[in-house]
């Protein structure tokens, strides 16, 4: 009988703490959404030179040390910083010792630029030339102050989910409580660039007359959803 009464006392126990879990608190679930587009500031090019024969003259080869000179020169000439260039490829370092097994062997590196305006970076690669010119592209690209841009489309949607709130419980004849719970979920789709602008061989800048591949940036578009969940009082 005392073994009957102590699990019906733990029962009693059980179901009324279970009872003090459930929130009997009246809540409204609305969500918020703010969005916005923004042009790249920052963007990581990767070129590739490569020494070429004039006239397919072994005797007339054009090297790669020149190649540079006109890479830095035009960099320098736009005002970018020195060290936004860098090699881009282990294999751009070891080429003395295949030149030395092969005086033919035609040298080839690659690079990584970063530039803040596509204009300059045309004005750059217009300087070089084409023939020396293997390839170009778009390794990335990224906005400045896309941290702080976040942080104010996370306050604008959250806001945003409050006025919701607000009217649609003000229209029952209620008033909007505090937020219980916020959870968040973003979107981000970033720029898409034309093929033909991403890459660029070497003929198809003889084809152009040397001129520079337009890279056809689209905005980056940013979008955050906050739902939340108010009690209504």
């Amino acid at each position: 009988m005392r073994k009957l009464l102590v699990f019906a006392f733990v029962t009693l126990i059980s179901v009324s703490a279970m009872a003090q879990q459930v929130d009997l608190r009246k809540k409204i679930t609305v969500s918020g959404t703010a969005e916005t587009e923004v042009t790249p500031d920052i963007i990581y090019l990767s070129i590739s030179l490569k020494e070429y024969l004039k006239d397919g003259n072994s005797k007339k080869k054009v090297e790669i040390t020149d190649l540079e000179n006109q890479l830095y020169k035009a960099i320098q000439a736009a005002g970018i910083p020195k060290e936004n260039l860098m090699i881009n490829s282990l294999s751009s370092f070891n080429t003395a010792p295949e030149k030395k097994k092969n005086p033919d062997f035609l040298v080839s590196k690659q690079y990584r630029l970063k530039v803040t305006d596509l204009n300059k970076w045309n004005e750059i690669i217009g300087s070089v030339d084409p023939k020396g010119v293997a390839y170009t592209n778009v390794d990335s690209y990224d906005y400045s102050k896309i941290e702080a841009l976040k942080k104010d489309l996370k306050i604008k949607a959250l806001q945003a989910a409050k006025v919701k709130a607000t009217y649609l419980v003000e229209a029952l004849g209620e008033q909007l409580g505090s937020v219980i719970d916020i959870q968040e979920q973003g979107n981000e789709n970033y720029p898409v660039y034309r093929a033909s602008g991403m890459m660029m061989k070497s003929a198809m800048a003889d084809d152009n007359g040397g001129s520079a591949p337009e890279i056809d940036f689209k905005k980056i578009k940013l979008s955050y959803v906050m739902n939340t969940v108010f009690q209504i009082r």
